[in-house]
C-alpha cells in the first residue's frame, strides 16, 4: 500500500472528527466557535454557518474515505489510521475548545 494512502486515511479521520461538533452545534441551533468567526476559531459563528462548515468537512472525510476505502492485507493497519485522525482531531478540539470555553484563549 503506498504511504499516501494512510495519510489520506488519516485525515479523513480529521475531517470526519471536525465536521460532528459543528453540525450538532448547528443543527441544534446554537452558536459556536468556526474558523470564519471573529476572532476565528475563537469567536462564534451562527448556526447557520455551523451547519455549512460541519457539513462540508461531514462530506469531504466521507469522500476521501469512500476513495481510499481500507481494504486488502492492510485493512486493519487502514483502519487504524482512519481511527488515529479521529482521536488526534477529538483531542486537538477538546483541549482548543475547552480553553475557549473557559475563558482561557
Amino acid at each position: 500500500m503506498p504511504w499516501y494512502v494512510y495519510v489520506l486515511q488519516f485525515v479523513s479521520g480529521l475531517l470526519l472528527a471536525d465536521g460532528v461538533p459543528h453540525f450538532v452545534q448547528g443543527v441544534s441551533g446554537h452558536r459556536f466557535q468556526s474558523p470564519f468567526a471573529s476572532p476565528p476559531g475563537v469567536g462564534e459563528s451562527s448556526p447557520l454557518v455551523n451547519v455549512l462548515w460541519g457539513f462540508a468537512n461531514l462530506a469531504a472525510g466521507f469522500a476521501i474515505l469512500w476513495s481510499f476505502q481500507p481494504k486488502g492485507a492492510d485493512v486493519v493497519l487502514e483502519w487504524i489510521a482512519v481511527g488515529l485522525g479521529v482521536l488526534a482531531m477529538a483531542i486537538m478540539l477538546a483541549l482548543h475548545f475547552g480553553r475557549v470555553r473557559s475563558g482561557g484563549e
